[in-house]
Protein backbone atom coordinates (compact mmCIF):
# COMPACT_ATOMS: atom_id res chain seq x y z
CA UNK A 1 0.00 0.00 0.00
CA UNK A 2 1.39 3.13 -0.86
CA UNK A 3 1.95 6.17 1.26
CA UNK A 4 0.24 9.34 1.10
CA UNK A 5 3.23 11.16 0.08
CA UNK A 6 3.61 8.56 -2.91
CA UNK A 7 -0.08 8.66 -3.28
CA UNK A 8 -0.07 12.38 -3.73
CA UNK A 9 2.90 12.03 -5.76
CA UNK A 10 1.54 9.99 -7.96
CA UNK A 11 -2.00 11.23 -8.50
CA UNK A 12 -1.99 14.77 -8.32
CA UNK A 13 -0.32 16.61 -11.63
CA UNK A 14 0.45 19.25 -9.40
CA UNK A 15 3.52 18.58 -7.29
CA UNK A 16 3.62 22.06 -5.10
CA UNK A 17 -0.15 20.80 -4.54
CA UNK A 18 1.47 17.55 -3.48
CA UNK A 19 3.86 19.03 -1.36
CA UNK A 20 1.31 21.62 0.28
CA UNK A 21 -0.90 18.84 1.10
CA UNK A 22 1.94 16.76 2.33
CA UNK A 23 3.04 19.60 4.61
CA UNK A 24 -0.39 19.81 6.07
CA UNK A 25 -0.34 16.54 7.22
CA UNK A 26 3.28 16.29 8.68
CA UNK A 27 2.05 19.15 10.86
CA UNK A 28 -1.25 17.36 11.80
CA UNK A 29 0.76 14.47 12.81
CA UNK A 30 2.70 16.94 15.07
CA UNK A 31 -0.42 18.18 16.44
CA UNK A 32 -2.08 14.78 17.01
CA UNK A 33 1.21 14.17 19.36
CA UNK A 34 0.82 17.43 20.86
CA UNK A 35 -2.78 16.24 21.92
CA UNK A 36 -2.19 12.72 23.13
CA UNK A 37 0.09 14.57 25.94
CA UNK A 38 -1.67 17.48 26.60
CA UNK A 39 -2.81 17.08 30.01
CA UNK A 40 0.08 15.11 30.98
CA UNK A 41 2.11 18.24 29.53
CA UNK A 42 -0.04 21.03 31.24
CA UNK A 43 -0.92 22.45 27.59
CA UNK A 44 -4.80 22.11 27.98
CA UNK A 45 -7.18 24.69 29.25
CA UNK A 46 -8.38 28.16 28.66
CA UNK A 47 -6.27 31.25 28.19
CA UNK A 48 -7.59 34.95 28.90
CA UNK A 49 -7.64 35.86 24.99
CA UNK A 50 -10.67 35.52 22.76
CA UNK A 51 -10.59 34.73 19.21
CA UNK A 52 -11.88 36.63 16.55
CA UNK A 53 -15.49 34.72 16.85
CA UNK A 54 -15.28 36.13 20.76
CA UNK A 55 -15.07 32.68 21.93
CA UNK A 56 -12.04 32.06 24.63
CA UNK A 57 -8.51 30.50 23.52
CA UNK A 58 -7.90 27.22 24.52
CA UNK A 59 -3.90 26.66 24.99
CA UNK A 60 -3.97 24.09 22.39
CA UNK A 61 -5.86 26.44 19.79
CA UNK A 62 -3.07 29.00 20.19
CA UNK A 63 -0.77 25.52 20.13
CA UNK A 64 -2.30 24.28 16.78
CA UNK A 65 -2.62 27.82 15.39
CA UNK A 66 0.98 28.53 15.93
CA UNK A 67 2.79 24.60 14.34
CA UNK A 68 0.03 25.35 11.23
CA UNK A 69 1.05 29.04 11.14
CA UNK A 70 4.86 28.37 11.08
CA UNK A 71 4.92 25.32 8.12
CA UNK A 72 2.50 26.74 6.13
CA UNK A 73 4.00 30.09 6.11
CA UNK A 74 7.64 28.51 5.39
CA UNK A 75 6.13 26.98 1.91
CA UNK A 76 6.94 28.75 -1.20
CA UNK A 77 4.09 27.47 -2.42
CA UNK A 78 1.66 29.19 -0.49
CA UNK A 79 0.85 33.52 -0.89
CA UNK A 80 -1.08 33.86 2.03
CA UNK A 81 -3.05 31.89 5.35
CA UNK A 82 -6.61 32.59 6.85
CA UNK A 83 -7.00 31.25 10.39
CA UNK A 84 -9.71 31.47 12.59
CA UNK A 85 -7.37 31.82 15.26
CA UNK A 86 -6.13 35.41 13.73
CA UNK A 87 -7.91 38.29 13.38
CA UNK A 88 -6.47 39.17 9.80
CA UNK A 89 -4.61 37.29 6.56
CA UNK A 90 -1.59 35.72 6.82
CA UNK A 91 0.75 36.99 3.65
CA UNK A 92 3.62 34.64 2.98
CA UNK A 93 5.39 34.28 -0.82
CA UNK A 94 4.10 36.94 -3.42
CA UNK A 95 4.96 34.14 -6.24
CA UNK A 96 3.28 31.31 -4.29
CA UNK A 97 0.13 29.78 -6.22
CA UNK A 98 -1.90 28.68 -2.97
CA UNK A 99 -4.30 30.07 -0.18
CA UNK A 100 -4.92 27.63 2.89
CA UNK A 101 -7.80 28.65 4.74
CA UNK A 102 -8.30 26.75 8.12
CA UNK A 103 -9.47 26.15 11.62
CA UNK A 104 -6.35 25.20 13.26
CA UNK A 105 -8.30 23.25 16.51
CA UNK A 106 -11.98 23.10 16.07
CA UNK A 107 -13.72 21.83 18.79
CA UNK A 108 -11.21 22.97 21.35
CA UNK A 109 -14.15 22.59 24.01
CA UNK A 110 -14.18 19.00 23.75
CA UNK A 111 -10.62 18.75 24.99
CA UNK A 112 -11.86 18.91 28.44
CA UNK A 113 -14.23 16.26 28.35
CA UNK A 114 -11.43 14.04 26.11
CA UNK A 115 -14.01 14.29 23.03
CA UNK A 116 -12.90 14.93 19.38
CA UNK A 117 -11.44 17.67 17.95
CA UNK A 118 -10.72 18.36 14.02
CA UNK A 119 -8.43 20.37 11.99
CA UNK A 120 -10.13 21.74 9.08
CA UNK A 121 -8.55 23.34 5.43
CA UNK A 122 -9.80 24.53 2.29
CA UNK A 123 -6.90 25.47 -0.64
CA UNK A 124 -7.32 27.75 -3.37
CA UNK A 125 -4.97 28.91 -5.68
CA UNK A 126 -4.39 32.20 -5.86
CA UNK A 127 -6.16 34.95 -8.54
CA UNK A 128 -2.30 36.11 -9.68
CA UNK A 129 -4.31 38.47 -12.15
CA UNK A 130 -6.08 40.35 -9.45
CA UNK A 131 -2.89 40.54 -7.44
CA UNK A 132 -0.36 42.34 -8.80
CA UNK A 133 2.86 43.11 -6.98
CA UNK A 134 2.01 46.55 -5.73
CA UNK A 135 -1.24 45.25 -4.00
CA UNK A 136 -1.57 43.81 -0.55
CA UNK A 137 -3.02 40.32 0.28
CA UNK A 138 -6.43 40.64 2.04
CA UNK A 139 -9.35 39.18 3.10
CA UNK A 140 -11.11 39.60 -0.26
CA UNK A 141 -8.05 37.06 -2.05
CA UNK A 142 -10.18 34.31 0.12
CA UNK A 143 -13.18 34.62 -1.40
CA UNK A 144 -13.36 32.61 -4.10
CA UNK A 145 -16.38 30.04 -5.02
CA UNK A 146 -16.31 26.12 -3.81
CA UNK A 147 -15.81 25.42 -7.40
CA UNK A 148 -12.70 27.07 -7.25
CA UNK A 149 -11.45 24.99 -3.98
CA UNK A 150 -8.81 22.60 -5.14
CA UNK A 151 -8.21 20.64 -2.19
CA UNK A 152 -9.65 20.15 1.10
CA UNK A 153 -9.27 18.35 4.13
CA UNK A 154 -9.82 17.74 7.88
CA UNK A 155 -8.31 15.72 10.71
CA UNK A 156 -10.45 14.25 13.41
CA UNK A 157 -7.78 13.76 16.79
CA UNK A 158 -9.19 11.51 19.40
CA UNK A 159 -8.21 7.86 19.89
CA UNK A 160 -7.57 7.46 16.18
CA UNK A 161 -6.20 10.08 14.25
CA UNK A 162 -8.19 10.06 10.43
CA UNK A 163 -7.75 11.74 7.69
CA UNK A 164 -10.09 13.00 4.88
CA UNK A 165 -8.64 14.20 1.98
CA UNK A 166 -9.97 15.83 -1.44
CA UNK A 167 -8.00 17.18 -4.30
CA UNK A 168 -11.66 17.09 -6.70
CA UNK A 169 -11.53 12.70 -7.52
CA UNK A 170 -13.13 11.40 -4.58
CA UNK A 171 -12.27 11.45 -1.06
CA UNK A 172 -9.37 9.58 0.08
Amino acid sequence: MPTLTEQLTQQLPDARLARLLTQITDTCITLADHLQQGALTGITGATTQRNVQGEMQQKLDIIANDLLKTALSSSPDVQGLASEEEPTVIPCHQQGSYLVAFDPLDGSSNIAINGLVGSIFSIYRTQQHNHPHNKALSETDFLQGGQQQVAAAYVLYGPAVMLAITWGNGVE
